[in-house]
């Protein structure tokens, strides 16, 4: 739970509205999709760290008192959908209790799944656009 009541200017300036032990947990998220996707954009929307690739919102990240939480969760995929399973929570997030270990290589297969579904779109835009033309 983010100690700042204002709402955040950037990353770094959400991150440091937590307690340090929250703070380490949401760099590492953050330094987790960085290294995954290096050309992605870091921005806040809805006043959380968010992630853009081509201009396309790619994945937000949150922290809470006892969770953080990587939005939105995937579907489709069977092998991921079995590996996220513990950490669902509702439709569309995936929610990491503080207290054990966060699973950073789910998370990076989360943002790989993102990745490609971006780019997947990013192609099928550009042909209807070439079909309209």
């Amino acid at each position: 739970m983010r100690t700042k009541q204002a709402a955040p200017s950037d990353i770094d300036d959400y991150i440091a509205g937590f307690p340090p032990e929250v703070q380490e947990i949401l760099e590492k998220i953050r330094s987790t999709i960085r290294k995954t996707v290096p050309d992605a954009v870091e921005t806040i929307s809805y006043q959380i760290p968010t992630f853009k690739l081509n201009g396309r919102y790619l994945v937000y990240f949150a922290g809470f008192k006892n969770h953080v939480s990587v939005y939105p969760a995937p579907g489709g995929d069977d092998e991921l959908q079995e590996e996220m399973a513990p950490y669902r929570s509702g439709k569309g997030t995936v929610k990491f209790p503080i207290d054990k270990p966060i699973p950073f290589g789910l998370i990076r297969k989360i943002v790989k799944f993102w990745v490609k579904e971006n780019l997947r779109r990013a192609e099928a835009r550009a042909k209807k656009k070439q079909e309209v033309s």
